[in-house]
């Protein structure tokens, strides 16, 4: 089930794992892990991730409701 947008919310942005992993000091396997929707980070690492990217959090996630 994929859960998160992070994958596609770094390449919007034309970043990479390497540099989401080097900004959050998390490992490139986490961050790969998250892109892959294989594992989820928390929400209060979300919020860092947001942070970083420059988005609102909700661009992090994917809806669960259709307008």
């Amino acid at each position: 089930m994929k859960i998160n947008r992070i994958k596609i919310v770094l390449a919007e942005k034309d970043r990479t794992n390497k540099w989401l992993s080097e900004k959050l000091d998390k490992s490139r396997t986490t961050i790969s892990r998250w892109c892959r929707n294989d594992i989820q980070p928390s929400l209060e690492t979300l919020v860092e991730v947001a942070h970083a990217l420059d988005v609102d959090i909700r661009e992090l996630l994917v809806p669960t409701k259709k307008d």
